[in-house]
């Protein structure tokens, strides 16, 4: 099926089971701990043998020679495989740091060998009596160091934020001088960690020359491509299985160093192996949200109405690899007519970076809404205000092309209204409660809308029940739960006749997730499916499938009605089809939008900064189910508070690592710093998007929230930080004096 005119009338706009909170069909296995995770398949092949993986303790060089002899010798040692005797490896495209390192080292940590043990406890020991010598090389792992080198370059984050290198709109330099109200600043974020709950995990089996993975990924088919540019061997020879995943947050949209190691380690042991990361080497050995510097500038009129807008980020890479897309927002959320854009990137010798939840518009929207900020109160307009003013319908660099919707106006003025945000004191350090200074954040909301094509096999048994196989995959989304109200409404069935099947190769292939895609894309692909099922019914029947009705668990047309068990009979009835796109998105500019508003708590004396309450006010197309998507959307605020306030991979740039690697000293929200969220939704249906006319929010509920949280930081207490993590060592110098109100 092929979408490329908006959508019209059909079974999903009746919204009996989609569009309704139906509890996740896979709850029940997860809380009693039953659903099956990568390494806890123990009963998927018989004799499995644990792996454990070596990384190098240097950041750049090479290795000059290794020691095996004590390991080998070690008790319950199988085999222990290095770049010596793992074979001819090939680099996937879509990676950019050599899963297997030696004897050139890209990185800190990369993995250079495995140990492969009877037991967990054995491959451990031995891996530590390996003797590695190396010659270490200089790099180079200061961002603010390698900015002058830094080059300008046109990238995307793999997981849907695109920017060119420049962008000039207009004539920039000009209007910016004559502008009457400007801001100029810089803002910095750091380095982030994906912190998921389930590292990186694979079971490898060789069958003859065949290989099955068990494993955590996101993108099932890209996982299949990789291993097979990897390993050097066809795709047809491969099956990726991940039915469950404990969080990825993009660090398994591609493959790591576990799959292909478990792989040819299990390929010299001659038997199957399992492999974990550790939580120290998913800091190291994987990916990270790059670190940034961003230069923002606005011009405006004494009325508010920006005339020049400009929006410079820095990041860094290891060669080959890509900046983060902090800019890409700035180009489509608020009219100007005079806009300058630019990214460059730096080479940076740290472990590769690459797409996070979110990735660009998470860390871009930290700069660009706390400059909006600035410039409200440089203004001395309400920030709310501001950003109304600047609301634009149509793309700023292509005005003859509009949104397809835009509902940004409404989410800021529902939200104000519902967060009190007219008891806001504009004047900073003006609000207490007791030893805390209270204060007021806002900031939009903006991620695009991705489709991609998605394809499903739905079938219905004599029993009436219906299986839905796609090698989609659940990262927690509720992909199992939205996917089954998808064929429960096109089939006119309950939604507990329904058997989801996700996340193996030899299922039709699916949008996977990520960059908020998975949801819309996926259920479009099932309703592709459903609907050619729907057809093969109705022709059996000899019913008109232009008029044909799934209810209830029946067929109907005109006055004769047939339960589909009996439509099924014995053989069942198959259907397979995918949902590809048209044009619709390039004729029109598909986004979603939001505002977030957060109010937060400073301490007077020591600066410590606590969340108080948080609305995010959303405008994503159809919500096909709210429960799963507030979750979404809170769970997403959470992560942006986290952002904005504690979290920092920090580089010690001696030795090119990160140091604080693990949930100790990587500090991440726990339930006390967030103890209120309200999430709203607003009614709309996108019929430009999919025959879903829904729309991605998973990370809609992210971009923005560090900058509401520094704003609302700097209402209360008056001090502004341009570099994130806002912690108190930042804030504490610049507190108002004490007075006696504060016990």
């Amino acid at each position: 099926m092929r979408f490329d005119t908006p959508a019209t009338t059909n079974p999903i706009d009746r919204m009996t089971v989609v569009g309704k909170p139906v509890d996740r069909v896979d709850g029940p296995l997860k809380v009693s701990g039953l659903a099956p995770y990568a390494y806890e398949r123990h009963d998927v092949v018989p004799g499995q043998a644990y792996g454990f993986i070596v990384g190098a303790a240097i950041a750049r060089g090479r290795i000059r020679s290794m020691d095996l002899a004590e390991a080998k010798r070690a008790p319950g040692v199988v085999a222990i495989v290095t770049h010596e005797n793992a074979g001819k490896l090939g680099k996937p495209k879509a990676i950019t740091a050599t899963l297997l390192g030696g004897p050139e080292i890209e990185h800190f940590d990369q993995a250079i060998a495995i140990v492969v043990a009877e037991s967990f406890e054995q491959a451990r020991a031995a891996a530590k009596l390996i003797r590695v010598d190396y010659a270490r090389a200089d790099g180079q792992y200061d961002l603010r160091a390698a900015l002058p080198t830094a080059k300008p370059v046109s990238d995307g984050s793999g997981e849907g934020s695109a920017s060119p290198a420049r962008v000039e709109i207009g004539d920039f330099d000009g209007a910016f001088a004559r502008a009457p109200v400007k801001v100029e600043a810089e803002y910095s974020t750091p380095d982030e960690s994906h912190a998921m709950m389930e590292p990186h995990a694979s079971i490898a089996a060789w069958t003859g020359d065949e290989l099955t993975l068990w494993t955590s990924n996101q993108m099932i088919n890209w996982a299949v491509r990789d291993l097979s540019q990897a390993l050097l061997i066809p795709k047809d020879k491969i099956r990726v299985l991940s039915p469950y995943i404990g969080g990825g947050f993009g660090s398994k949209l591609w493959i790591r160093s576990d799959t292909v190691m478990a792989a040819v380690a299990a390929r010299v042991a001659k038997r199957p192996v399992k492999v974990a990361l550790t939580r120290q080497q998913v800091f190291n050995n994987t990916t990270h949200r790059p670190a940034t510097v961003q230069r923002l500038r606005l011009g405006a009129e004494r009325d508010g109405r920006i005339t020049a807008i400009s929006h410079e980020s820095s990041s860094g890479d290891l060669p080959g690899g890509g900046p983060e897309t902090a800019t890409s927002q700035t180009r489509l959320l608020y009219a100007g007519a005079n806009r300058l854009v630019e990214m460059k990137l730096a080479t940076l010798h740290l472990p590769e970076g690459n797409a996070m939840r979110a990735p660009g518009e998470a860390p871009g929207m930290m700069a660009l809404e706390v400059a909006m900020d600035e410039l409200a109160e440089k203004l001395g307009m309400d920030p709310v205000e501001l950003r109304i003013v600047n609301d634009t319908q149509v793309d700023p660099e292509h005005p003859e092309r509009r949104f397809s919707q835009r509902n940004l106006i409404a989410c800021l003025r529902t939200g104000a209204d519902r967060f009190g945000w007219s008891k806001r004191n504009a004047k900073p350090a003006q609000v207490r409660d007791g030893r805390w200074l209270v204060g007021m954040g806002v900031a939009s909301a903006f991620r695009n809308n991705l489709t991609m094509k998605s394809a499903a096999r739905v079938a219905v048994d004599r029993t009436g029940a219906v299986t839905v196989s796609t090698d989609m995959t659940d990262i927690g989304t509720g992909s199992y739960t939205v996917i089954a109200q998808t064929a429960a409404e096109m089939l006119g069935v309950p939604v507990d006749k329904v058997v989801v099947r996700l996340g193996d190769s030899s299922f039709p292939v699916s949008s996977g997730s990520g960059g908020q895609w998975g949801g819309n894309s996926a259920t479009a692909g099932v309703y592709a499916a459903c609907a050619k099922l729907r057809e093969a019914v109705a022709a059996k029947l000899g019913f008109n499938s232009a008029d044909v009705e799934f209810v209830g668990g029946q067929v109907r047309s005109g006055n004769r009605s047939v339960p589909l068990a009996e439509a099924a009979g014995d053989a069942g009835i198959t259907a397979e089809d995918f949902l590809d796109y048209g044009d619709l998105g390039k004729t029109y500019q598909q986004s979603t939008f939001g505002a977030h508003f957060v109010e937060a708590g400073v301490d007077a004396l020591t600066g410590e900064v606590r969340i108080r309450r948080m609305l995010a006010v959303c405008a994503a197309g159809r919500i096909l189910n709210p429960k799963t998507a507030r979750s979404q959307v809170i769970g997403a605020m959470t992560m942006g508070v986290g952002a904005a306030l504690m979290e920092e991979a920090v580089v010690d740039t001696r030795f090119g690592c990160f140091i604080n690697h693990d949930l100790a000293e990587y500090h991440v929200p726990v339930h006390a710093d967030i103890p209120h969220q309200d999430v709203i939704f607003l009614d709309e249906a996108d019929d430009k998007s999919s025959p879903m006319k829904a729309k991605g929010v998973g990370e809609l509920g992210m971009c923005g929230v560090g900058g509401a949280v520094a704003n609302a930081v700097y209402n209360a207490c008056g001090v502004r930080v341009r570099d994130y993590p806002l912690t108190l060592d930042k804030i504490i110098a610049g507190l108002p004096p004490l007075s006696s109100k504060v016990a």
